[in-house]
């Protein structure tokens, strides 16, 4: 595995093969897409921490999906990739679904994980509310990662995989509250891609108690692909937003088959 940082960005780079980019969500990092590896075996995986995230939190000024989709283009500039499958989580799925209506040229594909077009006004307001909250230092930071292991897990998840509930407090605990607080006004802020001009073709993976991409909005969102190659929507049974952490065999298993019939065509 190499690591650099690329304009105070964090950047790890991994395989050899077609190119693959993990983009993460608000709370997360390069990380969130370890246990996908196992299905990108034969694939340039490239995984980077956001600006004011992970690794990339000392980034200076305001955070934005606009900031991060150049941020991104700038990498695959800067490591000689002009067109990749694109891989995102969460907040990472909007920046995702910005590239691919942007630059269909650069866009082998889209998989997504708890993915959503962007947040409805009454989370835009949650968000704002959390940073402000995130701001108030440690115990703000631990009363937010406290409300989200409640929220943003399923039950099952809690009661049967405690390490998958330390993996998420562990990622949403290393964030720097100020950094973070930057990070939730930049999806507070998040405007809604043109997805209708998509052309690739798109996974689309939700878990059956997943509160910020709840299945339906997730179909709904389905139906607005009008000129995707190909889409696929699949719901995991007792899971919640935190998709690759909570069932990884499930979301290997769909990533691989999606991949393997992206490149048949």
């Amino acid at each position: 595995m190499a690591f650099q940082t690329i304009d105070r960005v964090a950047v790890e780079e991994e395989g050899e093969g077609p190119a693959v980019v993990c983009v993460h969500g608000l709370g997360g990092s390069a990380n969130t897409f370890t246990p996908l590896m196992p299905a990108l075996a034969r694939h340039r995986v490239i995984r980077v921490d956001l600006p004011g995230s992970g690794r990339s939190q000392r980034a200076e000024g305001a955070l934005s999906i606009e900031r991060y989709v150049d941020t991104l283009l700038r990498v695959c500039e800067r490591l000689g990739v002009e067109r990749a499958h694109w891989i995102g989580h969460s907040m990472g799925t909007i920046v995702c679904q910005h590239i691919a209506a942007d630059h269909p040229k650069r866009t082998a594909s889209l998989a997504l994980f708890g993915p959503l077009i962007a947040p409805p006004d009454a989370a835009r307001a949650a968000m704002r509310a959390r940073a402000a909250k995130a701001r108030e230092g440690a115990a703000g930071m631990q009363e937010i990662v406290q409300g989200l292991l409640q929220t943003a897990i399923s039950a099952d998840t809690r009661q049967r995989l405690p390490l998958a509930v330390a993996f998420v407090r562990e990622s949403l605990m290393r964030q720097d509250g100020e950094a973070y607080a930057r990070s939730c006004e930049a999806l507070a802020g998040a405007p809604a891609a043109a997805v209708e001009r998509i052309e690739a073709p798109v996974l689309l993976v939700s878990g059956d108690e997943d509160g910020v991409a709840p299945p339906q909005a997730v179909r709904a969102m389905a139906d607005r692909l009008h000129q995707a190659a190909s889409k696929r929507v699949v719901v995991l049974p007792r899971c919640g937003h935190w998709t690759p952490i909570e069932r990884p065999e499930e979301c290997q298993r769909e990533l691989r088959d999606f991949l393997a019939e992206t490149a048949r065509r």
